[in-house]
């Protein structure tokens, strides 16, 4: 009998931890959006790095498609290194970590207070130092995560942001929407594309493509390649992969494309078959390609949330494939699981 990994558990937890999540963290989410909205923030601040950070570009597209609020990203070498003051007061600082421990991250949070905004941190330690410095801070739930290559935590990291947008919004088809996430999270983790396997093959370099909220999980996939297969990966907006990568382009190049039910989708597959017609392999989570193979996904009740279900997916292919070709996902080389930089 073959023993699963830990990554391969750890994916099958995530309907439970967002379910458990959607339960034991509601009323840190909504104090935490009371708060938010009291304050009426015009700008959020992220600061993250890896995994995390690709939850920030996520809530960046859904704070500013959602609410208006625009988001920028700041390095947190700019506290930790540069110790240099920000004009704050008018936003919110919103630190992701799992373990909220890594110096660097820590440092912009506890400056973004000292400068004046309003700070939560989304962490999987509740009594991290991350949330320690941070006024709020929400607890994404996701229990234990043994496996370096992060799965859990950084959906349940996704949900807790995209949760509290909708809170302070209070948009109540995306509050709808999240609720049902966890049954629909299941039927994801069940898929694991087994063309897109085949297609890579012994290929040494890929594509991953994305556009508006789903970019985060373009992002997210390219690092997973990399860390889990020791695949080297890059991702893009399909609005920029025409402006010179796609110069590598070749025959049968593996390109891997997500789509949300979004008003992206129509570009995405357009520039999906533009680049089948160039002679590589692509595949789309969209019915709407042509020369591109539509794979298998599952869309959630919003399009903001359809990220969501396309990530679990990938996570249950990119664990088949890291495997088929004898390399660990849970102990990647030269990874830990808690990096900490300063």
């Amino acid at each position: 009998m073959i023993q699963s990994t830990k990554m391969r558990r750890e994916i099958d937890e995530i309907p439970e931890a967002v379910e458990r999540l959607l339960t034991e963290g509601a009323v840190d989410i909504a104090r935490v959006a009371s708060a938010v909205r009291d304050r009426d923030p015009a700008f959020i601040m992220t600061v993250a790095r890896g995994s995390s950070d690709h939850v920030c570009t996520y809530t960046k597209y859904v704070s500013e498609l959602l609410l208006g609020v625009p988001v920028a990203s700041v390095g947190p070498s700019v506290a930790s290194v540069y110790d240099a003051p920000l004009k704050l007061s008018k936003g919110l600082g919103l630190a992701v970590s799992q373990s909220g421990q890594s110096p660097d991250i820590v440092a912009m949070a506890r400056n973004a207070g000292r400068d004046g905004a309003l700070t939560v941190a989304l962490t999987n330690e509740a009594r991290s130092p991350l949330a320690k410095v941070s006024a709020h801070s929400i607890d994404i739930q996701a229990g234990p995560e043994l496996s370096v290559a992060a799965t859990k935590t950084f959906v349940t990291s996704a949900v807790a942001g995209l949760w509290l947008l909708a809170e302070w919004r209070q948009d109540r088809a995306l509050l709808a929407a999240i609720r049902a996430l966890p049954e629909q999270l299941a039927s994801a983790a069940r898929i694991d594309w087994p063309e897109v396997r085949d297609a890579i093959g012994v290929q040494q370099s890929l594509f991953t493509l994305g556009r508006g909220p789903v970019l985060a999980v373009s992002n997210e996939a390219a690092l997973k390649f990399k860390e889990t297969c020791q695949l080297h990966a890059e991702s893009y907006s399909s609005a920029e992969v025409l402006h010179g990568p796609v110069s590598i382009v070749g025959e049968r190049f593996p390109v891997l494309g997500f789509a949300a039910g979004d008003a992206a989708e129509n570009a995405l597959a357009e520039v999906s078959d533009q680049m089948a017609a160039k002679g590589a392999r692509v595949f789309a989570t969209t019915t709407k390609v042509q020369g591109a193979t539509c794979i298998d996904h599952i869309r959630t009740d919003h399009g903001l949330a359809d990220p969501l279900s396309l990530i679990v997916s990938f996570y249950s292919m990119v664990e088949a494939f890291a495997t088929s070709r004898g390399v660990d996902p849970d102990a990647p080389r030269h990874l830990k699981k808690v990096t900490e930089t300063v």
